[in-house]
């Protein structure tokens, strides 16, 4: 019996760990999309102070594959990702970015212990103020460790699927601010 319930234990604290593990990939592209939804974000520095308290010491970001490689690099360290991230958010671009939404799909999380592996696919719409948009979709291979109880980001590695141009005009009605999350 007492074999039973340590096996049920574990089970039950595999489980709890998938579920956190994906609320905090989730968080991470929620806090990426364009208007970002997380209330009280002010600006770009606030979105990435936010972001990097999910990220572990050490981590590393890195864009692989003959497509990524070149455009996204590697950083490692999280004075490195920072880096990154103010670089992305420092570029203005013309026409403006008005909305990018991660949409994640086929999930696969596999905790051992204090670390687990997570894969999914990405997609990705990209508006811009001009009305042209892009369809971009990548494959993630995520590291995650435990660390005083909570779980962090150690390694987010991304592929290029594809990019594609959409027509002219694709989407229209959408906001220019979140007020989803906001009380």
């Amino acid at each position: 019996m007492q074999h039973q319930i340590s096996s049920l234990v574990r089970r039950i604290e595999a489980l709890e760990a998938e579920a956190e593990i994906r609320r905090l990939q989730a968080r991470y592209q929620f806090l990426c999309d364009t208007p970002c939804p997380e209330p009280g974000v002010v600006d770009d520095r606030d979105r990435i102070d936010r972001i990097m308290e999910l990220y572990a010491d050490g981590c590393l970001w890195q864009g692989v594959g003959e497509y990524y490689a070149g455009q996204f690099g590697k950083a490692e360290g999280k004075a490195q990702v920072r880096a990154h991230f103010e670089r992305f958010w420092a570029q203005r671009s013309e026409p403006a970015l008005v909305l990018n939404a991660h949409y994640l799909s086929s999930e696969q999380i596999h905790v051992d212990g204090d670390r687990a592996e997570g894969q999914w696919i990405h997609l990705q719409p990209w508006f811009f103020a001009d009305g042209s948009g892009q369809l971009r979709s990548s494959r993630l291979n995520n590291g995650f460790r435990r660390i005083d109880g909570s779980w962090r980001i150690t390694r987010t590695r991304t592929e290029n699927v594809f990019v594609a141009p959409l027509p002219a005009g694709f989407a229209s009605a959408f906001p220019a601010s979140s007020v989803l999350m906001e009380p």
